[in-house]
């Protein structure tokens, strides 16, 4: 996979960085960031930076947190697919023996 390169100028501070993904997808990340970054500014008196900072990343981390939680699991698609198999059993069964009556 290719390098992807970003440049971040934030609460004051500015630094490139490099990693394993695509730049496009670091600017949507870094865009991503900064509109929490800037709702917190808005919203709060908070001033110092790295305070600001910790608290975007802790309201970013809520955001997945709530995401994964609305993802099923492997094991509850699994169950219920068998649920919906032992329904179509168990409704092949009464009409049978509702046949048989």
């Amino acid at each position: 996979m290719a390098k992807g390169t970003l440049q971040i100028n934030l609460l004051g501070t500015s630094f490139s960085i490099q990693a394993d993904e695509d730049s496009l997808y670091l600017e949507k990340l870094l865009s991503h960031y900064r509109k929490t970054v800037e709702e917190l500014i808005r919203s709060t008196e908070l001033k110092e930076p790295l305070k600001i900072a910790i608290l975007a990343g802790i309201m970013i981390t809520d955001e997945l947190a709530k995401e994964r939680q609305n993802i099923p699991d492997t094991d509850t698609l699994m169950v219920n697919a068998e649920l919906s198999e032992a329904e179509k059993i168990v409704l092949q069964l009464t009409k049978k023996i509702d046949q048989v009556l």
